[in-house]
């Protein structure tokens, strides 16, 4: 049996540069790969099969099946059971269904000794989810297009992430209602991203106010009582808050454990649900 650990994601930056023709939109974002992971194992079996110990984890709702059926293909009808772990929760902004969609593709070719390169896995992972190619690499990366264009950056420089997910509510398809939430006027041109990828390719720090979310715009209207926990997540001592992809998870990024485990610890005493991770390197 083979294991391998599907990491989450925050967004240091998200741009949106317009809509396409094809309906999807362009963006330009660096991704950064944080430990906390979902857990997915693979044994050889007969037909395809996926288990997954989450309570409201549907297996007609994820990716990871389409995932599996690519390289089912691609072995020439070869069989896997694959057992999923949860860790990263459902619906957060962090990226787990697309990282255990990665995974599969990542694992399936170990298993089941394809030998494909990262690039050709990158490329089936595109037709399954705008964040999915970013995770067959993981660590720090340059995102462009719909999200199928990938750039890899320099490792960042380890740093502590206390992520927290507020008790809002998640449904399926809030990415894509936030998406045609957003007005032309809430357009850039990339160079936020650019600015935050020169920090990083010059090895120097990433300063909370080089981050940003175009969806912080209004995600805070989208999830109702979202502004109430960004205000406890400062008062518990982060300096800067920001918003987990299409969230409703919330983040500050420290350079120093001890300020993150203070906070951490904070707004655990209030009852939330908050996680202490770090920054993680690439699988290549």
């Amino acid at each position: 049996m083979l294991k391998l650990r599907a990491p989450a994601k925050i967004n240091l930056t998200l741009e949106v540069l317009g809509k396409r023709e094809d309906g999807f939109h362009d963006i330009s974002s660096i991704i950064q790969a944080v430990g906390l992971c979902d857990s997915v194992s693979f044994r050889r079996a007969s037909g395809i099969t996926v288990e997954c110990d989450a309570p409201g984890w549907v297996a007609e709702k994820s990716l990871v099946p389409r995932a599996a059926a690519l390289l089912t293909e691609a072995a020439g009808g070869q069989g896997v059971a694959i057992k999923i772990k949860k860790r990263i929760p459902l619906l957060a902004g962090l990226g787990g269904d697309s990282s255990a969609a990665a995974a599969t593709l990542s694992g399936l070719n170990q298993l089941w000794e394809l030998d494909l390169p990262g690039w050709d896995l990158a490329e089936m992972a595109s037709s399954l989810g705008s964040d999915v190619p970013f995770f067959i690499f993981g660590g720090t990366a340059m995102v462009c297009g719909r999200g199928d264009v990938v750039t890899l950056l320099p490792t960042l420089p380890r740093m502590w992430v206390v992520l927290l997910l507020p008790p809002v509510e998640r449904a399926l398809g809030k990415t894509g209602r936030l998406y045609e939430s957003l007005g032309a006027s809430l357009y850039t041109g990339g160079e936020i991203s650019d600015e935050m990828a020169n920090l990083i390719s010059t090895g120097r720090s990433v300063p909370p106010s080089a981050l940003f979310n175009v969806f912080e715009a209004v995600a805070f209207d989208a999830f109702k009582g979202l502004e109430r926990y960004r205000w406890q997540f400062l008062e518990a001592g982060a300096h800067q808050v920001n918003l987990a992809g299409s969230g409703p998870t919330l983040f500050s990024l420290l350079e120093d454990k001890g300020q993150a485990e203070d906070i951490r610890n904070n707004l655990k005493k209030k009852g939330f649900e908050v996680y202490l991770v770090e920054t993680v390197t690439s699988r290549v």
